[in-house]
């Protein structure tokens, strides 16, 4: 009995507490379901205590890194060894037949759980009244997160279950579905933040975050394909995050190899609304497209300034002082 109670109630209940949570902090009206809940972590102060006990840690153990990585470096492999085929429990107190019929529950409350999810947030993102800038930046910003945190534990959830001999049992077919339906369910959340994110951009111009938060959300769609791939071919969990490494690498070679300013500043100059002081500031402008703007708004003031900082930039010196300047004859 507390075997049963343990893998169709506790567990259930813990993973619908954990993505009610995230979906309140992406939703209002999904939160009014509770009153005075909040969830208060400092990310930042957590990453910086990872980094420093990251840094600690390697350094004093530096010397047993090496052995380590070549004695362990099977457990990198994408595909599962034969003998590792076998289904079977995971834990000695829970049999395989109660851990399946675990993550049957479990995937179709967070399915029902997605589906209401989806809809409030759809809802308010699109049918809610239009709200100021500032607002709507703030509440998109929001949401984006909540949908990034929430395929991010979507992801963990289905690496827990789908682990090792567990892949190959011929009684999971059911809890493969609702897996699937979870994922494409989850694919369908990612685009919404995409059509809102475009729709902001669209009303409001573009800018260096929300072209950001198109990168994440296509990472995140990517990490939701891998997932798929990784439930149909039957790939190990490491599979998830040996593949997804090399997204993220490529992604930031693709962006760094781009230039931004120039686009944005391209792009908003087009609008009626164009914020020239912004692209002054806070943007790695293109000064060549700006005294083009100058010149057919006819704004000699913009003109000038361009011109004082294009003369600025040019008379720098790519020469270094102390190996070139003081050591020739």
């Amino acid at each position: 009995m507390w075997q049963k109670t343990f893998a169709f109630i506790v567990i259930p209940l813990v993973l619908v507490s954990v993505f009610f949570g995230i979906y309140s902090a992406g939703s209002d009206h999904f939160a009014a379901l509770f009153t005075d809940y909040e969830l208060d972590i400092n990310l930042w102060q957590v990453f910086c205590l990872f980094v420093l006990g990251f840094f600690i840690a390697f350094n004093y153990w530096n010397y047993a890194v090496e052995k380590l990585i070549y004695k362990n470096n099977h457990f990198l492999d994408n595909e599962f060894q034969k003998d590792s085929r076998i289904p079977k429990a995971t834990y000695s107190f829970l049999d395989l037949s109660a851990e399946r019929m675990s993550g049957v529950i479990s995937f179709v409350l967070l399915n029902i759980l997605l589906i209401f999810f989806i809809i409030t947030y759809n809802y308010e993102q699109f049918y809610e009244t239009v709200k100021t800038p500032v607002q709507l930046s703030e509440e998109t910003h929001e949401r984006v997160n909540a949908v990034i945190i929430s395929i991010i534990m979507a992801i963990l959830v289905i690496m827990f279950y789908f682990k090792s001999g567990f892949n190959f049992d011929p009684k999971a077919g059911l809890l493969k579905i609702l897996a699937k339906i979870w994922i494409f369910l989850n694919a369908i959340l990612v685009m919404s933040a995409a059509v809102k994110n475009y729709e902001y951009i669209v009303n409001y111009a573009f800018t260096y975050k929300r072209l950001g938060v198109f990168a994440f959300l296509l990472l995140s769609m990517i990490g939701l394909a891998l997932t798929f791939i990784k439930i149909q071919k039957k790939k190990r969990n490491i599979f998830l995050v040996n593949t997804m490494v090399w997204y993220f690498y490529g992604t930031i070679l693709v962006c760094s190899s781009f230039n931004w300013g120039g686009f944005i500043t391209s792009q908003n100059m087009k609008r009626k609304d164009f914020a020239v002081n912004y692209h002054l500031t806070s943007v790695n402008f293109s000064e060549k497209a700006l005294l083009k703007y100058a010149d057919e708004k006819n704004d000699q003031k913009l003109k000038k300034t361009l011109q004082t900082k294009v003369k600025k930039e040019t008379s720098k010196t790519f020469l270094s002082k102390i190996i070139y300047y003081q050591t020739i004859q």
